[in-house]
This record gives structure tokens, sequence and C-alpha cells, in this order.
């Protein structure tokens, strides 16, 4: 009997010895979480985090498997995040590295990442893609984890240069005053999963939303131990920004208790754009009695505004683009408040009296009137949860969709009635390739595989829009935009005409209601088709245009 449980428990221990030793094995293999920052013509950062204490460097060389440089060693502690920069870096070039690391108790060999990219600075006449997704929305279940992994898949195979986040990513603001450090820390290093997944060979970009809480109104509360500064510290802990010098100009304020600069406005160029992120929330005048400032009380503040002047001035790019959460920092909607207060200089409504010079004495011009004195191609912003797309003085406004809403619904029943033109539901992100003549945006929609059985697919294109010369390699554009489409009269009561180019093949259109439901549809199209809506009751519907290239979504009023 006594040797009997003697060879049990030689047994136990050496299933458990093995399964411990398997453990480890496979916990070390476990790859670097890498999250690409600051790219520039010459360097880049790469924030590497493990899971346990390692040993590593980096090679890198520019060609695949073929590795001429290398870093010195690092070790790493657990989850905590290095920042290593990789200088002397040749311009518009795509770069490979992969990362050796191994256990710092371990005598074993070094274990090889697999292989990553990245790009530098593209030179102007470069053609290049970028992505930009907003309000991802985990932590308040808004948004779901496996759609949110659905867009991350989708934004990795459009192969973009780098990609922008639009705010609400961490929601820091949700117990402004309870929240700790700690808890801080946790929401910020939850993401570095997702965004590590693809985020090792496309730099990533923060544009702060409303949700972060990194507001001037909660930093004045027991600094430094308050919602605004806690969360600029672990934001820029876990995330490289960028900040000012010979490449990116931005914040040049250094800000007390370890802070320094805040990263969180800044502009840089790329190819043939200038690219402007905006931070509408860490300003100098807000309401001092709000955390959500409206109307005047609502500003950039005088030195980001002189900062965004000068930097649009300035700048000679063909195309320029400009980043915000939302264009006032709360509210809906697009142009219908870029014409009002700081924004567009009326008095809090559209046809107001303009009072610019009044609230904002010694400055300029309202913000819009800079965009459009200086040739802004367009304003991206997020918060809404829906896509919009609308044009005011030659300046486009778009509104990018969530990033993981799994119902496709959420923004477009709560928001779409504060924006004048086209409304598209759904998730997913927004493709943009840059040339020398042209800018195409495309609204790329994420499906779960569940929702793949019926019409929808992963990955079909929602919306267009072309600025520019952007033809196919045919040399045929067959691109439709909201310009070559139109819809008459609009609103309208009995029948609406659709117009096209001759040229613009259109293969299918259909009529739906804001929950989808088809009304009507006809795959016989040309221009100049009617649509009876004689006996369809008033409201707002989606004219649904697909074309050989992209879908085309416009919305129609009926008004009997």
């Amino acid at each position: 009997m006594k040797k009997h449980f003697q060879s049990i428990s030689l047994k136990l221990i050496l299933f458990f010895a093995i399964c411990i030793a398997l453990s480890r094995t496979t916990f070390a293999q476990t790859p670097p979480n890498i999250i690409l920052g600051r790219p520039t013509d010459t360097s880049i950062t790469a924030s590497i985090m493990f899971e346990q204490s390692m040993i590593y460097y980096i090679e890198y060389g520019t060609s695949s498997g073929i590795y001429t440089h290398q870093t010195i060693q690092f070790t790493n502690s657990v989850n905590v995040p290095d920042e290593i920069d990789l200088r002397n870096l040749t311009p518009n070039t795509k770069y490979f590295y992969r990362v050796q690391y191994r256990l710092i108790t371990s005598s074993a060999g070094y274990i090889v990442s697999p292989e990553y990219s990245f790009h530098t600075q593209r030179t102007p006449g470069n053609t290049f893609t970028f992505t930009v997704e907003a309000d991802e929305h985990l932590y308040d279940k808004k948004g779901v984890k496996n759609m949110y992994n659905v867009t991350l898949g989708n934004e990795a195979a459009d192969k973009p240069d780098f990609m922008l986040t639009l705010g609400d990513i961490f929601g820091d603001d949700h117990y402004p005053f309870t929240i700790t450090s700690g808890g801080l820390d946790s929401l910020h290093r939850d993401y570095r999963p997702f965004l590590g997944s693809i985020c090792h060979s496309i730099p990533f970009y923060i544009c702060l939303g409303n949700h972060e809480g990194e507001n001037d109104y909660y930093q004045s509360f027991n600094a430094p131990n308050n919602l605004c500064d806690w969360a600029t510290q672990w934001r820029k802990y876990y995330y490289p920004n960028p900040y000012p010098n010979s490449f990116y100009s931005g914040n040049t304020t250094n800000e007390p208790f370890g802070i320094g600069t805040p990263e969180n406005y800044y502009a840089w160029t790329w190819g043939d754009a200038l690219f402007v992120v905006l931070d509408v929330y860490r300003t100098e005048c807000h309401d001092s009695l709000k955390a959500k400032p409206q109307g005047w009380n609502w500003t950039l503040g005088q030195a980001q505004y002189s900062w965004l002047k000068t930097t649009l001035e300035n700048s000679t790019a063909k195309f320029k683009f400009v980043f915000a959460h939302h264009l006032r920092g709360q509210g809906r909607g697009g142009v219908a408040m870029a014409t009002t207060n700081e924004w567009g200089g009326y008095q809090n409504t559209t046809g107001g009296q303009f009072t610019f010079p009044t609230y904002r004495p010694g400055w300029a011009k309202p913000i819009h009137q800079l965009f459009v004195d200086n040739g802004v191609t367009m304003f991206i912003q997020g918060h809404d949860h829906l896509f919009a797309h609308e044009i005011m003085d030659g300046v486009t406004y778009v509104e990018t969709p969530m990033a993981a809403d799994s119902t496709y619904k959420i923004g477009m029943l709560a928001n779409a009635s504060a924006y004048t033109a086209d409304t598209v539901d759904g998730t997913g992100h927004l493709r943009f390739t840059v040339s020398s003549s042209c800018v195409k945006m495309d609204y790329v929609k994420a499906y779960l595989p569940k929702d793949t059985l019926g019409i929808h697919k992963n990955r079909e294109i929602g919306f267009s829009v072309t600025i520019g010369t952007c033809t196919t390699p045919n040399g045929i554009n067959d691109v439709l935009t909201n310009e070559n489409v139109q819809l008459y009269p609009n609103p309208t009561n009995a029948s609406c005409s659709i117009n096209f180019s001759s040229d613009k093949k259109v293969k299918s259109i259909q009529l739906t209601d804001l929950l989808g439901r088809i009304i009507y549809e006809s795959d016989n199209c040309f221009s100049g088709m009617k649509i009876n809506t004689a006996n369809i009751p008033n409201g707002i519907y989606l004219v649904n245009i697909n074309g050989a290239e992209n879908k085309l979504v416009k919305k129609l009023v009926l008004n009997h």
C-alpha cells in the first residue's frame, strides 16, 4: 500500500512538473505586445510590453528576412512597456523587423517573434493609405469585443501606413470623482491586446475624446490626484503619441507632476497631405463650473487656435486633413454646428447674429473660415456613432462610425437627425487612399460572421467620397460620389428622380427606412429614373445606390 501511494505521488509530482514546464514554455513563447507610434522620415517608436520579464533586442532591415541592423539588448519587467526608438532610418522606405527575446531566468536560446513591418514618411508624389476609427466604447459595452476585432482585421487588410482613433477609446470619465489611478491604469492597459494585434505594423495615433477625461475641468480638482492628470499619465505610459520636434509640431506646454508635454494636439505631413489632430477638451477657457461646456464657453484656447492658424497657413500640402473628436466638444451634428460660436462665428444657431469679434476679440476668424481660406480638404470627427458626409463652402465634413457596434444601429437611431446630408448605419472604419491628384475615402463596413449570411458581407463599402481626379487602372472613373449622383426634388412628395453621369455604372437601387427595411428596389437603373413615393409615409429614408466600384447612400426626405 505504501509503495503504491509513493508511486502515485511520484507520478503526480512528475505530471505537475511537466505541466508547469509546458506552461512556462508556452507563456515564454507569447510574442511581445507592440504598439508602433511617432513615425517620421528617419525614425519610429516601438512600445514593447511582455507578460513576463524578458531580455530582448530588435533586428530590422529593408528586405523581408534580411536584418542588417539590431538594437542593444534591453531588459523588460512584467507588463511595463518600453519605448524603443529606431533612428537613422531611410525616408520613404518600408522596413521589416522582428524581436528576439528570452526569459531573464532562462538559459535557453532566444525566441523569435513573427516578422513585422512599417513605412517611414512618404515623399510627395507617393500614394499611400491610412485608416480612421472612432468610439470603440468597449468599457461601457456599447462596443463589443468580437466586433472590434473584425474592424481591426479589416484595417490590417488595408495595409495602411498608419491609423488614427478619434476618441472615446478608454472611457475614463464614467466615475470622474471616484476612479483611482489604478482604475485608469487598467482602462488604458486593457486595449493593448486588441491594438497589439495589428499595431505592431501600423503606427497608432490618438485623438482625445470626451470620455478620455483629459478635460481641464477635472484637472482643477486636487492636482495631481485627479482624473485628467492620471489619465494623461497612463495614456502616455502605454501609447507613444507625438510631441513637438523637428518632424511634429504641437502643444509645447510642459505640465507639472511629471506629465511634461501632454501630447494632445499635433500635426505632420506625409506624402502630399497635411494631418492636423486637435484636442477640444484640454483647453484654457472652459466654463469652470461645467465638465461639458456649451456655446461660447467651449474653445480650443488661444494657444491651440494660434498654432492651428499658423499650421494651416504655412502648409503647402495639396490635401489637408483635420481631425477632432467633435467640432465643439459636445452636442451632435456636423455642419449644422459648424456655423455657430467659435467654429462658425454666429450666435448659437444658424442665421443668428455674427458675434465672433465680441466673444473672441483679437482672433483672426472663426475656425471654419480658417479651413476655407487655407484649403482644408476634409474635417473628420467621431462622437456621434454613425457615418455622415456633408459639404460646406467646399470643405468636406465626415462623421466616423463606431468601430465595435454589433447592433449596427446605435448612432443612426440616436443622431442621424443632427445631420443635413448623407447618413449611413453600421460599424467599421474609414479608409483613405491619397495620391498626388486624388483623395478617395471609403467607409468599410464590418460585420460579424453570423450577420453575413444574408445580404451583407464583411468589408462591403457603405459610402465613398472622391476629391480630385481618381481613376481606375483602366482609366475609367466608375466611382459614385455625392457630386455626380443627385436626388431631385429633395424633400419630395409624389416622386423622386435619380440623376447620375452617363458614364457611371449603377447596378441596383434600394429605398429603405432607417431600420433597414426595403421599401423599393430596382436593378434596371438609368439616369433620370423615378421612384414613386406617393404612398410612402412621411419621414427620412435612405437611397442605396450600388455602383460598379462602390455604394453610395443618400438621404431622402418625404413630406406630403
